[in-house]
């Protein structure tokens, strides 16, 4: 699940309620409860959009009452979560793992029912094949979760700032003007050189992020769980290049969600933005309406892009295992996942929800009616399977530091690339 989420759909026509019943009905089991009812108790984070579902799942399994218990933050969420595992209780039937959560359990995949054992390998072709990648175990012997959404990657770009830099603003056209990470420094730089008064972007970390899963098969770790940042030629690649566009004057050297980061969407401090799915509803929030068709959205250079996205796994401390893993079956189906999106706009990860009319067809009114469902299916679909590891997301968060340390000049490309590798050294020890 991506850190923010948006709503931005109706719910669901009668017909696809009726196909998802029909599809997903069935399964469950007593549950070893003796008044003949068992209760599912769900664990989330943010908005996964399951509410009409349950009452679905509940209506097909007379006896099974789904309960879910959120929180928020997914920064509130995490801990909560390693606790609740640490310990053995707490964390109920089913439980949302973040992609960066799930890295670090794929270590001890025992904490978590293995769902092939109930099913799931024929389930294979329902998602895509990076994202069932994710959540098995190196052997292949262990699958911790099924996949949910996805943090599909578009580059969102203020039309009018393109126009005033005089380059094209037909968002197919934009998409044309970088096929690759150079093109778009090279378009950076036609735009800052045009004296526009705007960034190109907001800050590094987000592009490094995105040049880095498209440099091979794995970043930080090897699939051995070895770290290999420094030895891994691709994290390097996408450092230099990131470090490049530093260098060319294209940063804002803004922070991400900060109080001037989300000024900049409606005051047009930065021209693009690469922007996951979930990201469209801040957008919109911060640039506020007098800024309506000014923002679009185009392709993201590269062989596409994502940014989160999560998984629903089953504890091996739920009491009710089968039903439990039934459920996540069921939420986690193409229909559910095509459900979730129109409920709270959460990217499908499943190939057959991303080629759904409502998916395909989806239009974003506020982005000048881009057509985002077709842009962001695209993204996912073109990203090969990308090996994360335990400590993915700390270290990535130790590189994003040591490219900010560079923007604001406090320290030398060649120190800061330095001080992360030993910062990344650190961590794993």
């Amino acid at each position: 699940m991506a850190r923010h989420r948006r709503g931005v759909l109706a719910a669901l026509a009668a017909a696809a309620s009726l196909a998802l019943l029909a599809a997903c009905g069935g399964g469950g089991g007593d549950g070893g409860s003796g008044s003949g009812r068992t209760t599912l108790v769900v664990k989330t984070f943010g908005q996964f959009g399951y509410d009409e579902l349950y009452k679905k799942y509940e209506a097909a399994h007379p006896g099974v009452t789904v309960k879910e218990e959120n929180i928020a933050k997914l920064g509130d969420y995490a801990p909560k979560l390693q606790q609740w595992m640490a310990t053995g209780r707490g964390a109920g039937d089913v439980v949302a793992l973040e992609e960066g959560i799930l890295t670090q359990f794929k270590a001890d995949p025992g904490k978590f029912v293995n769902l092939l054992d109930y099913g799931a390998g024929s389930l294979k072709g329902n998602f895509l094949d990076w994202k069932w990648q994710q959540a098995l175990t190196t052997d292949g012997k262990d699958l911790i979760g099924l996949g949910t959404d996805v943090g599909a990657q578009g580059m969102c770009y203020r039309t009018d700032l393109f126009k005033k830099a005089g380059l094209p603003t037909d968002r197919d056209q934009v998409g044309a003007l970088w096929p690759t990470w150079d093109a778009y420094l090279a378009t950076g730089e036609r735009f800052t050189k045009a004296g526009t008064g705007a960034h190109f972007f907001d800050s590094s970390g987000s592009i490094y992020k995105n040049i880095l899963i498209q440099q091979g098969d794995h970043t930080y770790y090897d699939t051995s769980n070895k770290l290999v940042m420094e030895s891994n030629p691709g994290v390097k690649a996408a450092w230099d290049q990131t470090v490049r566009m530093i260098t060319a004057g294209l940063s804002g050297n803004i922070l991400s969600y900060s109080p001037q980061w989300n000024a900049g969407f409606k005051k047009g401090t930065f021209a693009t933005i690469p922007c996951p799915s979930w990201m469209l509803g801040t957008i919109e929030k911060q640039a506020g309406p007098e800024n309506a068709g000014k923002w679009d959205v185009a392709k993201v250079p590269g062989a596409g892009g994502v940014n989160g996205g999560s998984f629903l796994a089953v504890p091996k401390q739920s009491k009710h295992q089968k039903q439990a893993a039934d459920l996540v079956k069921y939420l986690t189906a193409a229909q559910g996942q095509t459900a979730a999106f129109q409920a709270k706009g959460n990217f499908p990860s499943s190939p057959q929800a991303i080629d759904s009319p409502a998916v395909q067809g989806y239009t974003a009114p506020y982005f000048g009616n881009a057509p985002v469902g077709k842009i962001f299916g695209e993204s996912v679909k073109a990203l090969k399977p990308l090996y994360l590891g335990p400590q993915n997301n700390p270290i990535n968060d130790e590189v994003t530091n040591a490219l900010i340390a560079v923007e604001q000049g406090k320290l030398s490309p060649d120190a800061a690339w330095k001080k992360a590798v030993g910062d990344a050294k650190r961590l794993v020890q």
